[in-house]
């Protein structure tokens, strides 16, 4: 939203004869009547224009009365990005409270705005693994994830183990020894490769505890 007190250089306590006062100067200083050049001629017609929009608004008691007060209301962002950046961050706010439905819920709306960003992805595939019923949606988000960031270890890990929960043994093995070669000293990674029978040095961590990110889908699958 344009600021009209900027564009008018005043600030919002001023009067209304000070509104006008200034309109009336700059109107006279940006006309578009004063420039020959076509280019310049065109930026001031658009520029007076911006300029008599905020005087009709501010002239008026009840107009500036609704714009002082449009000002005061948070603004709703519409750059996608700024979307989908906000919705992922409230997101992981509502996992970490186990709202997982809510968390489902608003990463739908970041990939949705987004579409290209793996960790998205990847991370609305883990909350739907934790329902049964979206399984092979989770198995779709968390591939996307892992063809969008192939370097990424953890993508093909959540992906491993969500595999091994479906049964899928043979895809379980492929992303689990994907996941341990890219992070072969990662004690999650580690623990998904062994139950998925990748390796021997995944078995040597495989009698730990589970910590970490996968934990949860491991207990998940047994």
């Amino acid at each position: 939203m344009a600021d009209f007190y900027e564009i008018l250089g005043v600030s919002k306590q001023v009067s209304g004869a000070e509104i006008r006062k200034a309109y009336f100067r700059l109107a006279r200083e940006r006309h578009p009547d004063r420039f020959t050049d076509p280019v310049e001629r065109k930026n001031a017609e658009a520029g007076f224009t911006e300029l008599t929009a905020a005087f009709n608004t501010l002239s008026n008691e009840r107009k500036r009365a609704e714009y002082d007060a449009s000002l005061s209301r948070p603004q709703q962002p519409t750059d996608p990005a700024e979307i989908a950046r906000q919705a992922h961050a409230q997101a992981l706010a509502a996992e970490r409270a186990k709202d997982y439905h809510q968390a489902v819920q608003l990463l739908r709306a970041a990939v949705h705005h987004v579409p290209d960003e793996a960790r998205y992805h990847a991370d609305l595939g883990r909350n739907l693994a934790r329902n049964p019923s979206w399984a092979r949606e989770a198995i779709q988000e968390l591939e996307t994830a892992a063809r969008l960031a192939p370097g990424t270890a953890t993508h093909h890990a959540e992906l491993a183990a969500v595999y091994l929960g479906q049964g899928l043994k043979i895809r379980a093995r492929k992303a689990a020894e994907t996941a341990l070669r890219l992070a072969p000293g990662d004690a999650s990674v580690q623990k998904i490769a062994a139950a998925a029978g990748v390796a021997d040095q995944a078995s040597e961590t495989a009698a730990k505890p589970e910590t970490g990110r996968l934990s949860g889908l491991l207990r998940r699958k047994t």
